[in-house]
């Protein structure tokens, strides 16, 4: 406990940045995004699992992308610009989201918005911003350390996320409305918008480089 509570202030450093907040907000995206596409394909358009997977192919494979792409921009345009970024293209992603019609081709809006989503948030760019900059603030030996707190903020994030946007969408799992589909997604969009403003003033603006010693993980 002791360990935890010195390195803490140093990826959470007072005047400096606060990196940690990006990965939870990133992961409460993620799993809502997950958690309501899928609910909405199997309950209210029928999906069988292995439909709903093939739907959520493609967005994984922007995630990856993303990811990717994170891992690069971090280092050259830095942390606050990259993370300002990724959410701006969440807020974008989840704008066809905001008008889920009960019917319809998937393809025309819900896949198309959760591409671009998962390709703007921590689950690509923004997580992987968080996660490269708290580890830039610690010692090599302190990484794993470091690398902990962060997964426990990615973990609680998660969480948060999932019962708050499946309580406001509650009355469209319940009703097989979209209604409290549309509601919960305009909620991301708000808390995207919300967190893109937060993370010019919180998230460093500094340039992690990367050592030559092994990658924590």
């Amino acid at each position: 406990m002791s360990a935890v509570t010195a390195t803490l202030p140093r990826i959470w450093p007072s005047p400096g940045g606060k990196p940690l907040p990006s990965t939870g907000t990133a992961e409460v995206f993620r799993a809502a995004f997950f958690f309501l596409g899928s609910v909405h394909l199997q309950q209210q358009r029928g999906y069988s699992p292995l439909a709903t997977g093939l739907v959520f192919l493609p967005v994984a494979v922007a995630t990856g992308i993303g990811a990717h792409l994170g891992s690069q921009l971090v280092g050259r345009i830095g942390s606050r610009t990259t993370a300002v970024a990724g959410l701006v293209v969440t807020v974008a992603g989840t704008m066809p989201l905001l008008w889920l019609p009960a019917d319809g081709s998937v393809y025309a809006r819900l896949m198309p918005g959760l591409v671009i989503a998962s390709f703007g948030i921590g689950i690509g760019v923004a997580f992987v911003t968080a996660i490269t900059t708290a580890l830039a603030l610690v010692a090599p030996e302190e990484a794993g350390l470091a690398s902990g707190v962060v997964n426990t903020f990615h973990e609680v994030g998660g969480s948060i996320g999932v019962a708050v946007l499946s309580t406001v969408a509650a009355s469209g799992i319940e009703h097989g409305a979209a209604d409290g589909f549309t509601s919960a997604f305009t909620l991301s969009a708000i808390t995207a918008t919300a967190s893109a403003l937060i993370a010019l003033v919180l998230v460093p603006h500094s340039k992690p480089q990367t050592t030559g010693g092994p990658h924590p993980h």
